[in-house]
This record gives structure tokens, sequence and C-alpha cells, in this order.
């Protein structure tokens, strides 16, 4: 018996330090100090060991001259036809992922507004995914160097003074996209069907665009995914998204809308549907 409670007195101990420690942490929700050596980009969570392998995770890109290929090129050429609609404006709008403007791409889908003044921690949690999200994309992109829809049949993309590589496979815009889905649908379950439908018509706007095939999008999102099962066990990722949760629930109580027009958002990304 004595055995028995010293051996539970431990463990609550251990417990107690371990709960300690995580109102410990901090999450800053300025970027001061957490510069990446790129205007306007910070830092993610992760260091580069921790980031899931995206070449491991991948298959090789689809063979030309297969019909999985050949579904590829049926995606590029039908979305050919939204070019210069609003669904196209859409896609360009998306494309954009420096901040603040990139803090807007969920605003409809979570009805509130997202920016570093009233949701500074919401905020640094979109810049820190991005970043991990992003960088998780780099050994298969890398490794793969598949050349973008547009280039390969000498077309225009939706963003023409963009210069893009031959690094279409995975989409790094649908991986930091799916990684801000599945985030946002954890914090605002209330709003998670929303959110991850934006999510999903992020990815298809590469697609619009005409920079990715369909095949990078769905690579992409099997990275951005890989990515968030990691951040969850980062101590700052964590608390992050608590300081997030809190931030959302204050702006919800307060009656907070989006300031987008989320009618035309809506109108525009159905029409590529």
């Amino acid at each position: 018996m004595f055995i028995q409670i010293t051996r539970t007195a431990a463990l609550l101990g251990i417990t107690a330090t371990l709960l300690a420690a995580c109102a410990t942490v901090v999450a800053p929700t300025s970027p001061e100090g957490l510069s990446q050596g790129r205007p306007n980009y910070v830092i993610g969570y992760l260091q580069p060991a921790q980031l899931p392998d995206s070449k491991a995770l991948l298959p090789p890109p689809h063979a030309s001259g297969s019909a999985a290929f050949a579904a590829d090129e049926h995606a590029y050429r039908e979305t050919r036809k939204l070019r210069d609609t609003p669904r196209w404006a859409q896609a360009a709008k998306d494309a954009d992922l420096d901040f603040p403007q990139a803090a807007q791409i969920f605003s409809c889908a979570l009805a509130m507004p997202i920016s570093a003044e009233a949701t500074p921690h919401l905020n640094m949690l979109l810049r820190r995914v991005r970043a991990d999200a992003s960088r998780a994309t780099d050994k298969a992109k890398g490794y793969y160097k598949r050349n973008r829809p547009y280039l390969a049949y000498g077309d225009t993309s939706c963003t023409p003074d963009w210069k893009y590589k031959a690094d279409s496979y995975p989409s790094g815009h649908t991986s930091i996209g799916w990684a801000w889905a599945l985030t946002l649908a954890e914090i605002a379950p209330d709003r998670a069907t929303a959110v991850l439908a934006r999510g999903l018509t992020y990815g298809q706007s590469r697609i619009v665009c005409g920079v990715h095939w369909a095949s990078d999008i769905d690579a992409g999102q099997v990275i951005g995914a890989a990515v968030v099962s990691v951040l969850h066990a980062d101590p700052v990722f964590n608390a992050q998204m608590a300081g997030a949760r809190k931030e959302i629930a204050a702006a919800r109580a307060a009656g907070l809308k989006s300031p987008n027009d989320c009618a035309a958002e809506a109108q525009a990304l159905a029409g590529g549907q």
C-alpha cells in the first residue's frame, strides 16, 4: 500500500510539473526575433529535421502518357474556360501569401476579422504555419522538378508577372492552405465545414491559375496534413492555438464580422465548381 501511494504521489508530481511547464510556454505575437531573412516572412515552429519528408511520403508525379497524367491534362484544359472570370480573379487573389493580405483568405470562412491588431495569436499562427507547410514541400519539389502546366502548354497563368520554376509537385500553396484549414477547423469547430471547404477551393485556385496540375494539389494536401500532425507535438504551436481560440471566442462574443465581401467571394468560388 505504501509503495502504491508513493508511486501515485510521484506520478501526480510529474503531472503537476508538466502542467506548470505548459503554463509557462510563451507564444510570441510579434515578428521581432522570428525573421526568416525574407521581408514579411517569419520562421515556422519546427526545426528542419522535424519537418515531414515530402520525398519519402509522396509517390512520383504522374508519368507523361499515363492515364493519370491524361486526367491532369483534362483538368487543366477545363479550367482554361475560367480565364478572365471572377473565379480567375479569385485564384489570382489566393496566390498572394504575403501578410497582411493572406490573413483574409479564411476571414469569410471564419466569419470574423483576422489581423495582427485584432487577433495577434491567430495572425501569427497563420504566419508560422505558412513557413512550416511551405518548407515541408521542398524535398519533393527539388527532386522531381515537375514542369508547371502553363509552361508546358506555352500559356499564361493568372499571375503573369510571377516567374515560376519547374517545381510544381507538390503544390506549396496547397500544403499551406490545407494546413491552415485543418488548424482553423480545430480551433473553430463551429465553422469547420466552411473552413475546410475554403481549404479545398484554395487548392483548386492553383489549378485555375494554371500553375499546378490537379495531382499536385492532392500531394500538397498530404504534406499539409502531415505538417499539422507534427505541429501538435510542439508546445509553442499549442500555446498559440490556445491564444487563437480565445481570440475567436472574443470575436464571436463581440459580434464581429468579416470585413470582406463574402457574398462576392462565395459567388466567385462557386464559379469554379
